[in-house]
């Protein structure tokens, strides 16, 4: 998928689009914003504490079928930096002509979200945030409580942080990136980028920093030019 750079939208169908906010938008309503993304990009991987302590095993379901679960959650939201003035609301869980495959449908509008329409928007929101889709199988039963008792062990030290901390992770980007020197923006020009934006410059600009560090090791003598792969050899992606 190319094309997003200079776009503040992303249309999946005539229908549905995905908004590309600027940084400005985000600011305000941080925490809401990307706990919705969380919760539209999510793999039953990334839920299988919450999947468990409701009885669902994480590895019996796909990404469909627990974002359909999820749904309500996601439409009680303002979701307008997401989906514009798509309304959540007026879908509900309906069945294609009988069968099996459950899909979700606005009848007031006409308008369908289905796994390919789903596989879309989340492969747009990702490449938007650079995420990367994690779904990791648990080799047997063991491994499988171990994989949630050790996710469910990172949650409660992940929340115990966010209790101490005084700025949000937007903002801790931002003031990394206004003190870096490839980062031509200040604290006033950065919040008309586009979040796409932003965040292909974050990281290109890691990219870079790692080249450099790189090329520095390989002058030295320390590092072995012989066994770096063509991508590591430049910085430019």
């Amino acid at each position: 998928m190319k094309g997003l750079l200079y776009k503040n939208e992303y249309a999946i169908s005539d229908k549905i689009k995905i908004i590309i906010p600027k940084v400005r938008d985000l600011i305000k309503d941080e925490a809401s914003y990307y706990s919705n993304i969380t919760l539209i990009t999510a793999t039953p991987y990334d839920m299988m504490v919450q999947l468990d302590d409701i009885g669902i095993d994480f590895t019996k379901i796909d990404d469909f079928e627990l974002f359909c679960a999820i749904f309500n959650q996601l439409a009680e939201s303002d979701t307008s930096l997401i989906f514009g003035d798509l309304n959540l609301t007026n879908f509900i869980p309906a069945r294609i002509n009988g069968s099996d495959e459950i899909i979700l449908y606005d009848e007031i509008n006409d308008i369908t979200i289905d796994k390919t329409i789903y596989s879309q928007i989340c492969e747009v929101l990702r490449l938007i945030h650079g995420y990367k889709r994690v779904n990791k199988r648990p080799a047997n039963e063991e491994a499988k409580k171990f994989m949630i008792e050790r996710a469910r062990i990172k949650q409660k030290r992940e929340r115990r942080k966010s209790k101490i901390k005084t700025t949000t992770q937007l903002e801790d980007l931002i003031i990394s990136l206004v003190n870096t020197a490839e980062f031509p923006y200040n604290y006033q020009s950065v919040l008309d980028l586009t979040i796409y934006q932003f965040n292909s410059s974050l990281y290109q600009i890691i990219d870079k920093v790692r080249f450099d560090n790189l090329m520095i090791g390989c002058y030295a003598g320390t590092i072995d030019t012989d066994k770096l792969s063509k991508d590591e050899l430049s910085w430019i992606k």
